[in-house]
């Protein structure tokens, strides 16, 4: 017999990236009473991957639990950003409800609109937080029409549409009912949880089932999987079955060595855990994301349909003059074996052999997606080369070919709203709507294919000055657009193999912007800077000045060197052409030619422009 579990209850925190997820959670964690009085905890502490750190995004979705008033509330920190939105929608099924946060100044973002779709589809219930209401300029009564606008537009039910409104500060820790309530703590939130989100329900005599929604992984206990149990429960040393998601005919003998319930940021072994619990159980080796575990003759769980990716790479075995000089990890079993392992934890990943077998090609939901794989590969130290983003097309009933397209929804300057729309226009994007904003923005909405948003990034941050905000949503397949150049400039490409010294270097800055500084080792085929012409120039850094039996007076005088450009992994993955591949190793990142020979290279390029 089903019956609710009163004591618990299980929330996912979802919105669109930087509106204060992980800083509320700090704030519910801290008033909870989960830290010592004199525990230093410092900020954003769910965010406990160094890269989400440094880039102050969340990635990775993580679990804590607070105990409130005798109840125990389990919340799920999701990621923001679209590129991780593989995360939230396996999340949702381990949760009887969502708290929905919303910036008070910038109101529903489309990352909102696409968490806010999955939860709502799921029928589960939302309580909307407008968080940040502490800015000078925000407009929280705006915003609450917008939240209530879109939840219409995506066909919210009428309890889901009857949902409270809370009005918050992450920061300042408070949370009210109304505008014009006391700014004191966060109690009226934790209330507005216990009141609103459901208990989770269950039958305790039935046979377990628990579908696995997360996997962690841990050196010394191997896989840890994470899910809720829907019905039954689990026992340490309990002999079960996992019921493969693929395959729903193959089950697995095991045993629960393991039991864990969350307990704010520590995982805490138990004896055993009932329905309607979010646990985590470890010891099991071959167990995956989407597995369902169970007993008895227990029916497996469905698991939520991932969105599949837009976006591949070739990830490639370095073979530069370079190769093997700075990476621990470079040959093809190495880089096959830690692509197979991010397959593992990551759903929205896919990983397929080539035809070579020093090259695997690796598709994901976007660009940042790839590159923070690439940049935690990097400092595993792991030393490869990349092949510029490519979207994946497809072929419709008709034979028409198809490629991802995508919403942008664009932020600007008034003053910087011509170039914006005269650049996206160039890589095939429409214009659909355009409308003013506060304090002297305008808001574009563009319907653009995904191929002419990469590399775009960082020329729309030097367009926009960097006060642009650019944030993109999904939108399916459309038809094919025609072809499209990514890059008007040409490269500055080094003529020999050697180090650069500042007399070659002198004599090249004239030529276009440098990436390298004196003392950096080149090769014949890499990319050593950008030239303002559309053609590739190539240039003899490793020059040396010579020798004359006569001095003259400006033989002696110092060479002024234009400072380098240094680029980051992301705006070296904008920059390479298709002819281009990015060299990634622990310490540096060169860009570089596929074809290193001048003479072949002149030569697939001509057959190319035959062709």
């Amino acid at each position: 017999m089903k019956q609710k579990r009163e004591n618990i209850r299980n929330i996912a925190i979802i919105a669109h990236v930087d509106h204060g997820k992980t800083t509320l959670v700090d704030e519910l964690l801290k008033q909870s009473g989960v830290f010592r009085d004199n525990q230093d905890v410092g900020i954003r502490v769910m965010d406990s991957n160094p890269l989400e750190r440094e880039r102050g995004i969340t990635i990775l979705s993580k679990n804590t639990a607070v105990t409130y008033k005798d109840t125990k509330i389990n919340i799920i920190d999701t990621p923001g950003h679209a590129d991780f939105g593989g995360e939230v929608e396996r999340i949702l099924k381990m949760v009887d409800g969502a708290i929905l946060l919303v910036d008070a100044f910038e109101g529903p973002m489309p990352q909102t609109r696409f968490v806010l779709q999955k939860a709502l589809d799921l029928r589960l219930p939302v309580l909307v937080v407008i968080n940040k209401i502490d800015k000078p300029q925000a407009r929280p009564e705006d915003v609450e029409d917008e939240v209530l606008e879109l939840m219409m537009d995506l066909n919210a039910s009428d309890e889901q549409l009857d949902c409270p409104f809370l009005y918050a500060s992450s920061k300042e820790g408070f949370a009210k009912a109304k505008l014009t309530d006391e700014s004191k703590d966060m109690e009226p939130l934790f209330q507005a949880i216990i009141d609103y989100i459901p208990a989770p329900e269950g039958d305790v005599d039935a046979d377990t089932q628990m579908l696995i929604s997360t996997i962690d992984y841990n050196e010394f206990v191997g896989r840890i999987g994470i899910g809720k149990i829907e019905n039954g429960s689990l026992k340490l040393n309990q002999d079960a079955y996992v019921v493969n998601h693929h395959d729903p005919d193959k089950r697995t003998k095991v045993r629960i060595t393991k039991l864990y319930t969350f307990d704010g940021l520590r995982r805490v072994d138990v004896q055993e855990a009932q329905c309607g619990e979010i646990v985590a159980i470890s010891g099991i080796e071959d167990l995956h994301v989407g597995d369902t575990v169970i007993t008895g003759d227990a029916e497996a769980i469905p698991f939520q349909k991932i969105t599949e990716p837009t976006i591949s790479m070739d990830f490639i075995v370095n073979d530069s003059p370079l190769a093997g000089q700075e990476g621990k990890y470079v040959t093809s079993r190495h880089i096959r074996d830690r692509l197979m392992r991010e397959l593992q934890t990551d759903v929205s990943l896919r990983v397929e052999e080539t035809d070579s077998a020093d090259t695997f090609k690796v598709s994901g939901r976007g660009e940042l997606h790839l590159s923070v794989l690439i940049e935690t590969m990097r400092r595993e130290g792991f030393e490869f080369a990349v092949s510029k983003a490519e979207v994946i097309y497809k072929t419709n009933e008709q034979g028409k070919k198809m490629e991802p397209m995508e919403i942008a929804y664009i932020d600007v300057p008034e003053d910087c709203a011509g170039t914006v729309i005269q650049k996206l226009t160039q890589r095939k994007g429409v214009l659909n709507g355009m409308s003013p904003l506060a304090s002297g923005y305008t808001r574009l909405e563009f319907d653009i294919p995904s191929r002419g948003l990469i590399g775009y990034r960082g020329e729309f941050m030097t367009d926009t000055k960097g006060n642009g905000i650019l944030n993109t949503e999904f939108d399916g397949y459309g038809e094919f657009r025609g072809e499209l150049s990514y890059r008007h400039q040409g490269s500055l490409i080094a003529f020999e193999n050697g180090e650069a010294v500042t007399y070659g270097l002198f004599q090249a800055q004239a030529r276009g912007t440098l990436f390298i500084g004196p003392g950096e080792k080149v090769y014949s085929g890499m990319v050593i800077g950008q030239s303002p012409k559309s053609e590739d120039v190539e240039l003899n850094v490793c020059k040396t000045k010579h020798l004359t039996n006569t001095r003259t007076s400006s033989s002696d005088e110092a060479l002024k060197l234009t400072p380098k450009k240094i680029m980051s992994l992301e705006q070296c993955i904008d920059f390479i052409d298709t002819d281009e591949l990015l060299e990634v190793t622990p310490e540096n990142l060169r860009i570089r030619k596929k074809i290193l020979d001048p003479t072949l290279r002149k030569r697939a390029g001509f057959a190319r422009k035959q062709g």
